[in-house]
């Protein structure tokens, strides 16, 4: 029997059903927007992402009809708020992990609760995305969603509220919110109780099980009051009908995205770590307990339950990421993205995704635009905060910058320039882990920036750290079908389906010269930001001033 693995994204969803060789039987995804009512808002139809979540599982299922699917886990993304009545329908828009809204309520918390308490408590540091702030902010400006919601979920517990009929959270995801208690494993009553929040509007969380040598979380759940919930959960018949499955479906608890990608990548043991490069820049390191640095408080680094049991894992986050890159290519590239065709070169995916033909010059435009890129490293440095500074610094009010250009300067230098400015804040994120004692080995290299030979090739030099590649580059989707396989019993613990499922392509490791050369450079980078800084004050000083 198959297994699903069916990732709920930000910008979008993908289902992906796996045979019992981890064979791709079929798979299928669809674009959702993020909406922005206000500056540094960030929204979501919660409704809309449940009906084309849907419509993927229908193709994907279509896809591998010859092996049916038994069970079926979710990656997904972390922190969102969807106030739902009764019957599990959205009551308004979800509030995403991105929105910035709740700068208020931070600070309440930071009155109320000594911020370094807070950390120790729930592995996570005060910030606009933790889950806590927004439910803070529903409380006081909308009161009447407040009063007449029945429940308040994550975008895991509310999918499972639509699939199988109970809301359930994983501890995974529950870990992320800055209302879980790292400790006892439970939510946190007593921050809950000061910040008005009643734990019984919470979905219960996934209670953990033995299988074989291995615990799992099952779907057996009970709610904070120990109310339970029927155990196992399966796939509601009307939904079963929906995307054409007819035998039971079992639902096994997942979790955060980033967590399922780290376990689809083979991170389940100590010392190994994922970096995951897409819009975002993405590293989970595991380990066996939660370390609870005050650095890592300081740099906004979380500490959160792996979906692995028994493990923990760290995650730093570059906002700009491949971000940067796409800027430069559609901003001061355009001559790179097309050719005599009228179509855009972004790749023969892109373009079939949206309903072009690829142009005559088939190539990527982002080869076409690192290809006069200088073998050696570059004599430029660039600051690569296009969204502001991500961990360590959590600056918002940084900005990107270039320096060291000539009239000799080319696109393909200014191109792998960028690269070398985000891996050169990947190298300061890993660092100020292993500063504070957390073990890391191995990167095992997923998303968009795996494809990139030249850019694994410069995370290995300029971080000193051998990269392995996974074959399978929807990780977070490939993670959660291990759950699925381990939950359903096809597998008798997580350690043998990885060795199964999860198939490691090839390794790079740092070259000692080109390491040499980025060491010395790196020295000169750190300096960047701590001289811009109070520029970029000065900066937005003369912007206000212009405004009055």
């Amino acid at each position: 029997m198959s297994v699903i693995g069916l990732d709920i994204g930000t910008t979008g969803c993908k289902a992906i059903v796996f045979g019992r060789a981890w064979q791709v039987l079929g798979k299928a995804s669809r674009e959702y927007p993020v909406l922005t009512p206000r500056p540094d808002w960030a929204e979501q139809d919660a409704e809309l992402v449940w009906r084309l979540a849907l419509e993927t599982l229908a193709e994907a299922v279509a896809s591998g009809k010859a092996d049916p699917p038994c069970a079926m886990a979710l990656s997904v993304q972390g922190e969102a708020v969807i106030p739902v009545d009764q019957s599990g329908r959205p009551l308004r828009h979800a509030i995403l992990g991105m929105d910035n809204r709740s700068t208020a309520e931070n600070a309440w918390l930071a009155q109320m609760f000594d911020p370094q308490t807070l950390f120790q408590r729930t592995g996570m540091p005060i910030h606009t995305v933790n889950t806590l702030p927004k439910l803070l902010w529903l409380q006081r400006n909308e009161p009447e969603v407040w009063t007449s919601a029945a429940q308040f979920l994550l975008y895991e517990d509310y999918f499972l509220r639509r699939l199988t009929g109970n809301a359930v959270i994983s501890h995974c995801l529950a870990s992320r919110t800055q209302m879980y208690d790292l400790q006892t494993g439970d939510w946190a009553t007593d921050i809950l109780e000061r910040c008005a929040i009643d734990p019984s509007r919470l979905a219960p969380l996934a209670e953990t099980q033995k299988r074989g040598h291995s615990t799992f979380s099952a779907g057996a759940v009970g709610s904070p009051a120990n109310e339970k919930v029927e155990c196992p959960l399966f796939l509601d018949k009307a939904v079963a009908r929906q995307i054409g499955v007819s035998g039971e479906v079992l639902l096994v608890s997942g979790g955060h995205d980033q967590a399922c990608a780290a376990l689809g990548s083979g991170v389940i043991r100590p010392g190994l770590a994922m970096v995951s490069t897409g819009t975002a820049e993405v590293v989970e390191v595991a380990m066996a307990a939660p370390v609870l640095d005050e650095r890592l408080r300081q740099g906004s680094i979380s500490i959160y339950r792996h979906v692995v049991p028994g493990l923990y894992v760290a995650m730093t986050l570059n906002h700009s990421g491949g971000l940067a890159l796409r800027w430069f290519r559609d901003t001061l590239c355009r001559d790179k993205c097309f050719a005599s065709s009228p179509f855009t070169v972004l790749s023969s995916q892109s373009a079939a995704a949206h309903g072009q033909l690829p142009a005559v010059n088939s190539r990527d435009a982002y080869d076409l635009i690192l290809a006069d890129a200088p073998a050696a490293p570059t004599g430029l440095l660039v600051l690569p905060h296009f969204s502001g500074g991500g961990t360590p610094q959590v600056d918002p009010h940084s900005r990107a910058a270039i320096l060291g250009m000539t009239f000799a300067t080319t696109q393909g230098e200014i191109a792998k320039a960028i690269l070398e400015g985000l891996t050169y804040e990947l190298r300061t994120n890993l660092e100020l882990l292993r500063e504070t004692g957390i073990r890391l080995d191995e990167l095992h290299a997923v998303g968009g920036g795996a494809r990139s030979n030249l850019w694994l090739q410069m995370k290995a030099d300029i971080c000193r750290t051998r990269l392995r590649i996974p074959q399978m580059t929807e990780a977070a989707c490939l993670g959660a079908a291990i759950l699925a396989s381990v939950g359903a019993g096809q597998s008798p613990d997580i350690a043998s389906c990885v060795a199964d499922a999860v198939r490691l392509d090839r390794a790079v490791e740092p070259g000692q010269e080109q390491a040499d050369q980025y060491d010395r450079r790196y020295q000169v980078y750190r300096k960047l930001y701590p001289v811009l800084k109070p520029l970029y004050g000065e900066m937005s000083s003369c912007s206000d001033a212009g405004t009055t």
